[in-house]
């Protein structure tokens, strides 16, 4: 059984960061695609950042969290993080981290939710003004 486990969320002034950590129990976690996505109260998930099982040469950042946020993974250890610098009231909803075995992250793939199998319970990020 898979397991798909987030944490780091928290309270966070506006300009504050915060910093998400992911672990995943699936066998060959080198070779699955990672994803971090988000849902706000009233609004559609979305994805945030994705990361290619090649490694963190390989990311994806929606245009909103660009130059903020940083995605990385440590295979060693089946994880996955987001660093969120410059947070901002927006940045307000609950993480969920996403794993796929075929989940490919490249040219501007990568952040739909439909692609990935495993999901997180997720964990809430509020940022304050």
């Amino acid at each position: 059984q898979v397991t798909v486990a987030e944490s780091g969320g928290g309270l966070a002034q506006a300009g504050g960061s915060l910093r998400l950590s992911c672990t995943a129990s699936v066998s060959s976690f080198d070779k699955h695609g990672l994803a971090w996505f988000r849902q706000a109260p009233g609004k559609e998930r979305e994805g945030v950042s994705c990361v290619s099982w090649i490694g963190n040469s390989r990311t994806e950042y929606a245009e909103s969290v660009r130059g903020r946020f940083t995605i990385s993974r440590d295979n060693s250890k089946n994880m996955v993080f987001l660093q969120m610098n410059d947070l901002k009231p927006e940045d307000t909803a609950m993480y969920y981290c996403a794993a796929d075995l075929s989940a490919s992250c490249y040219g501007g793939y990568g952040l739909d939710s439909r692609d990935y199998k495993y999901w997180g319970q997720g964990t809430q990020v509020t940022v304050s003004s």
